[in-house]
Parts: C-alpha cells; sequence; structure tokens
C-alpha cells in the first residue's frame, strides 16, 4: 500500500513525464507545417496539451512534493526524515539543496509560463504560425527553453532523490497545505 507522499510523488513523476513527452509532439508540429483543419487541431491539441501538464507538472511539485520535502523537524529528531534539513546540516550537501532545489523551486515555474506563452500564440494566431517561418522559429525556442528548465529540474530532482534521505515519503502524514509557502 502507498502513503499519501508516495501517491503524490507518483502523480508528480507521472504528469512530469506526460509533459516531457508532449514537448516532442508540439514542437513537431511547429517544425513541420502541415495544412488543413486536422492539421491545425494536432498542433493546437500539442502545444495546448504540454501548457497544461508544464502547469500540473510545477503544481503537483509545488504543493504535493515540495512540502513533505521541506518540512522542519521537531528538536531532536533523526534528520533522515526531513531531507531539506538533512541536507543543510552538512557542508558538503547544502550545495544540493541552495542550487538544486532552488532550480527546481523557481527556475522550473518558467515552463509553464512559456508553453502558455506558445499556446495563446498558437490559439489566438495560428494561421500566421503556419505561414511566418520566422514566427515558429521563435516560437520553437519558448517551447524548447520551457523543455530543458524542465529537463533540468528534472534531472536536479532525480540526483536530490540520491543523495537526501526520502524517508518523508514512507511517512503516513500529508503535509500541511494550509501553511502559508509561495513558491515564487
Amino acid at each position: 500500500m502507498f502513503t499519501p507522499n508516495q501517491i503524490f510523488l507518483i502523480v508528480h513523476i507521472t504528469v512530469s513525464v506526460v509533459f516531457l513527452h508532449a514537448f516532442a509532439g508540439g514542437l513537431a508540429t511547429l517544425v513541420r507545417v502541415r495544412e488543413g483543419a486536422l492539421a491545425r487541431r494536432i498542433q493546437v491539441a500539442s502545444v495546448v496539451g504540454m501548457a497544461i501538464m508544464a502547469w500540473a507538472t510545477v503544481i503537483s511539485g509545488t504543493w504535493l512534493i515540495y512540502p513533505g520535502y521541506r518540512a522542519e523537524p521537531p528538536a531532536g529528531a533523526a534528520l533522515e526524515a526531513y531531507p531539506r534539513a538533512w541536507l543543510m546540516s552538512g557542508d558538503a550537501t547544502a550545495w544540493w539543496h541552495t542550487f538544486g532545489m532552488e532550480w527546481k523551486e523557481h527556475v522550473g515555474w518558467l515552463a509553464p509560463f512559456l508553453a502558455t506563452a506558445v499556446a495563446v500564440v498558437v490559439l489566438l494566431h495560428g494561421d500566421a504560425v503556419r505561414r511566418d517561418p520566422r514566427l515558429r522559429r521563435i516560437l520553437g525556442v519558448l517551447f524548447t527553453t520551457a523543455f530543458l528548465a524542465t529537463a533540468v529540474a528534472a534531472a536536479l530532482g532525480a540526483a536530490i532523490n540520491k543523495v537526501a534521505p526520502n524517508d518523508f515519503l514512507l511517512s503516513a502524514g500529508v503535509p500541511d497545505l494550509r501553511e502559508p509557502f509561495s513558491p515564487l
């Protein structure tokens, strides 16, 4: 049986994988232009799908996974159940939080904004996107930047999971979502 924190992690990883795969479909529709109503629907569905998955990825990571990661240990508690505190307790491991997790918390949020910008341009100016190769290149750069920000965040998340203890995933406690928190 899974704990709530393990279920949250599975949800986050699932939407992240769908997001990364949606990138390929969205970028393909920007690089290779096809005419017709079906091609237009596929292009719109691809870029809107990537934007939705980007939002689902950062929201699930920020409000479902991160509260368990950043929980403050009570006085005298073993730090293995508190990954952030454990990482910050050592000079050799503090970098993983101060750079790695900070990237995930802040730069990772670029992805949904950039993907949404591409989706809005395709929705509102689809004909111009199909006609203008320069516009498609600009959108492709935004789309790729969103992908790269997410890929770096995913790689850092995987590395942090290898370095920091993940005992909090086994606890039956659910993160307190009422606690004030601003990722930005």
